[in-house]
């Protein structure tokens, strides 16, 4: 009979942080994504926005009119700068989730390759108790036993 894997417990645990950690570098990475388009946006908004400004300026501008653009364009400058420092944080976070993943991946591997050892060997204590059984029954059954009717 085949002895269970001692550190099967163990095994079963690391699979299911290393499922655990997958799933939040998965997290991690749409979450970088998604900071990173809105960072984009931000600054397409803002070139379309200079745009209108560079066109609103050759036709003339009021005082008031310069001043509102001029606000709102230090208004989107600062939403990318903060944008961009979440983009940064994001980044930063995603590194740290590929460490960690790569991290758990390597405990489940040293556990899994115990675990492989371990089978192979049940394996190979198997085959030599059916391969000692097969021998005796051969031995016991050759061809210097005659059977009698």
């Amino acid at each position: 009979m085949t002895k269970p894997f001692n550190l099967q417990p163990l095994l079963d645990l690391m699979q299911t942080r290393a499922d655990e950690s997958t799933r939040r570098l998965g997290q991690l990475i749409a979450a970088e994504q998604s900071a990173k388009s809105r960072l984009q946006l931000l600054e397409q908004y803002r070139d379309e926005y200079a745009q209108r400004y560079r066109e609103a300026a050759a036709q003339g501008l009021t005082r008031t009119a310069l001043r509102n653009f001029q606000d709102f364009m230090a208004r989107i400058d600062d939403a990318i700068v903060q944008q961009g420092r979440v983009v940064a944080d994001s980044e930063r976070s995603t590194a740290a989730g590929q460490d960690a993943w790569r991290e758990q991946n390597k405990r489940l591997k040293a556990i899994d390759t115990l675990s492989q050892r371990h089978d192979a060997r049940e394996r190979y204590r198997e085959n030599r108790q059916e391969q000692k059984e097969q021998d005796e029954f051969a031995a016991r059954s050759g061809p210097g036993k005659t059977e009698t009717p």
